[in-house]
């Protein structure tokens, strides 16, 4: 394998952001996580309802056996 030539003064990461707050991280992804809940709920919600969608008798029988 051949070294490379290229000087390695001042090259840095291109993911390299800076200092970074953990609790701003923390909340940030709390956000997400809630609003992630609150989508799959819906979707829940939504597959009840769809599932049940039939009336309810108004003048039920009992099974006579």
């Amino acid at each position: 394998m051949r070294e490379d030539d290229a000087p390695r003064d001042g090259i840095v990461a291109a993911n390299d952001n800076g200092v970074v707050d953990p609790a701003a991280v923390d909340a940030a992804l709390t956000r997400i996580a809630e609003a992630i809940g609150r989508h799959i709920a819906r979707e829940h919600i939504r597959a009840r309802k769809a599932a049940n969608d039939n009336e309810p008798l108004k003048n039920p029988k009992a099974p006579t056996h």
